[in-house]
């Protein structure tokens, strides 16, 4: 017996160590495959979008001269800002949607998907409510008007639908029906930007047009979510390649310097050749293509620096984007209260007074921001516990007055009667 223990004892020990073994390195493959400069990327644009909106909503207009060095590089960098925003957003979902070894429904990111794509447009339309106008018993138009969480809510439920309509077919439909979405929505902007959609309620044309006041619209701008999905593709096709950030820094440096410098001189040649007007039309603006180069070059720069980018508190910021984004617009724009920084200083402040401001502003979104997440689950307990004893109280008060009401009615059957009996009479 003795001899029996000694040799189950060294069995289990063995077990043990093979088990710790195997998580181990399940945890050292799962940080090896996490891109960290994915994550400070989307860290780096949600700053840019603080500082962005902070500027663009409270400078003095006498102050924007394009002819002044700073200010031109201010705006050009801030008009980066939503297309890494976008392509970010579409690379991040689609590398943690294909990476998982189920395919189609049976893929449990897919469910995740759509409930946070559904998540970020309820987010986006609560955003833009005015509790004023809601105890006047009215809507604002406001409220119907797209902005960036609508657009990336449903551009990850976009991303969904072209997956399920491709996990059947071939390895190479899916990337490919990226990539042509991208193309089309870039190439045909000039011809679509125009239509007013009218025969579309507002409330879904704000979605395709900007003529009531939509900030982003989701075309053109889920050409941006499709080329990062596109994107996740290749990095998840080749995560093993022993040359994977050389060839993508290479490839990354070529095309965006291809699509910034290139581009319209290429869609020249192919009107000249062609004659086909909206090749015409793409000539007077070919910013998305050449923002589309900007992005493949902050990839390609944010690649190079990846050793340099596992800073925890870069990442933190980078996984806390929605709060963010929550709390900028409560405090910039007034959600709910109409009481925001924008109400009382709108195009109203000097550069000396801006500047100093949009990093205060920056530090303090980014302060709250992590402050919330790091109670994250204990705010979200003490909802939970609220809600659930209201609705206990709700239970116990419906159970206790349940009689109370059957004896009124009771009675008041009983008054009706003499009342009507007394009248006939």
């Amino acid at each position: 017996m003795r001899v029996f223990c000694i040799f189950l004892a060294r069995e289990t020990s063995k077990l043990t160590a093979k088990q710790v073994y195997r998580v181990s390195a399940n945890q050292m493959t799962m940080k090896s495959n996490r891109l960290f400069f994915i994550d400070a990327m989307r860290a780096w644009a949600i700053l840019m979008m603080l500082q962005g909106h902070f500027i663009d909503g409270l400078l003095d207009p006498i102050f924007r001269d394009v002819s002044n060095p700073v200010y031109n590089v201010w705006l050009y960098f801030r008009g980066i800002t939503a297309p890494v925003f976008f392509t970010v957003s579409g690379f991040i979902f689609t590398y943690l949607l294909i990476r998982v070894p189920q395919h189609g429904m049976e893929n449990p990111r897919v469910a995740k998907g759509i409930r946070r794509g559904i998540q970020l447009l309820v987010i986006g339309y609560l955003l833009r409510l005015n509790l004023g106008g809601l105890f006047k018993g009215e809507i604002y138009d406001s409220f119907y008007l797209v902005d960036v969480l609508h657009c990336i809510g449903l551009s990850i439920l976009g991303l969904i639908g072209v997956y399920l309509l491709t996990a059947k077919r071939k390895k190479y439909v899916f990337p490919l029906i990226l990539v042509s979405t991208t193309l089309v929505l870039f190439l045909f902007e000039r011809v679509y930007k125009d239509w007013a959609f009218a025969f579309l309620p507002d409330f879904l044309a704000n979605y395709l047009t900007k003529a009531n006041g939509s900030v982003f619209t989701i075309i053109p701008w889920f050409g941006y979510a499709t080329m990062g999905a596109f994107i996740a593709v290749l990095f998840t096709r080749f995560k093993n390649y022993r040359y994977l950030y050389p060839a993508a820094i290479s490839i990354a440096l070529t095309v965006g310097y291809v699509l910034i410098y290139q581009s319209t001189d290429f869609f020249e040649m192919l009107y000249n050749w062609t004659g086909l007007n909206f090749l015409n039309l793409i000539l007077t603006n070919n910013y998305l293509f050449i923002r589309l180069g900007n992005v493949f070059v902050v990839f390609a720069v944010f690649m190079v620096l990846r050793q340099f980018m596992t800073n925890k508190t870069v990442l933190k910021i980078g996984a806390s984007t929605l709060s963010i984004y929550v709390i900028h617009f409560i405090i910039l724009y007034g959600s709910f209260t109409g009481l925001g920084l924008y109400r009382f200083f709108n195009n109203s402040l000097s550069p000396e007074i801006v500047v100093p401001g949009a990093l205060a502003f920056m530090v303090a979104c980014t302060f709250l921001s992590l402050q919330y997440n790091k109670y994250e689950a204990h705010i979200k307990s003490q909802i939970a516990w609220g809600g659930s004893y209201i609705k206990t109280q709700f239970i116990e008060l419906k159970e206790a007055s349940t009689p109370l009401l059957r004896e009124l009615y009771v009675r008041f059957r009983l008054f009706l009667k003499r009342v009507f009996r007394t009248v006939r009479s």
